[in-house]
């Protein structure tokens, strides 16, 4: 897969919920694929400027925020940088590790006072409020052996919760592992996007997994967790598959 390909989110196109409409909003760096009971681009996207706003004037006036790739200590006016900032401090990674996920969430807060049901996906890191189940199908690459086999069940469930996916091998966001996909379900889409890069970043070989799994499964804010490298998988938690 090149890498222009990957840039145009092709997966995109393998989830579509039917009984949803969809609608795709961008602004600078945020791709946002998002599902709702009724279009709602046009409140959207002054949403996702406002969503960015804090991240943006933060990074601005204290760079070390957007290149730290280590928790940092530091305070803030704005709920979204200080979600960040405690996440990514009990993940023991930089803040923006869990960019993705803070856009997601903080658009998914936002877009549930015209919206029941909500999917934002945003690179790859989901927020998700969704009463009826819905099924995620985990891209691992085109020569993995898992390609096309791996589907998630997420159940129906009345409270939002995140769904986050880091790899080395697919995309563009920083990752010091080689795990082909590691994907972390949490309550928040902060917390599952830090410790998505988290604990991607602990897999170097197949022979990590059994340690990085035993590791994962004590983190009591992870749901649930599935991790793919090479020719091996492994799951653990509250996770299902179809």
């Amino acid at each position: 897969m090149k890498p222009e390909d990957y840039k145009k989110r092709f997966y995109r196109a393998w989830q579509k919920p039917d009984d949803l409409i969809g609608f795709r909003v961008t602004y600078k760096e945020s791709d946002l694929s998002i599902y709702a009971e009724k279009d709602l681009s046009e409140i959207a996207m002054p949403l996702l400027i406002e969503c960015r706003k804090p991240i943006e004037k933060t990074i601005k006036a204290y760079p070390i925020f957007k290149s730290s790739l280590k928790s940092i200590q530091m305070k803030s006016e704005y709920q979204i940088v200080r979600e960040m900032i405690k996440e990514a401090a009990e993940a023991n990674v930089g803040p923006m590790a869990g960019v993705a996920g803070a856009i997601a969430q903080c658009m998914g807060k936002s877009l549930l006072k015209y919206s029941n049901e909500l999917i934002i996906e945003n690179g790859g890191d989901i927020f998700i409020r969704s009463s009826k189940e819905r099924i995620l199908m985990v891209y691992t690459g085109e020569h993995s052996p898992f390609k096309d086999r791996l589907k998630i069940r997420l159940k129906g469930n009345v409270n939002a919760y995140g769904v986050c996916t880091s790899s080395k091998t697919i995309g563009h966001s920083l990752n010091f592992g080689n795990s082909d996909a590691t994907v972390i379900i949490a309550k928040s889409a902060i917390t599952a996007d830090v410790f998505a890069t988290a604990i991607s970043n602990m897999v170097k070989s197949e022979d990590d997994l059994e340690k990085v799994v035993e590791y994962a499964g004590k983190i009591k804010k992870i749901i649930g967790g599935l991790i793919v490298i090479g020719k091996k998988a492994s799951a653990w938690g509250n996770i299902e598959f179809i």
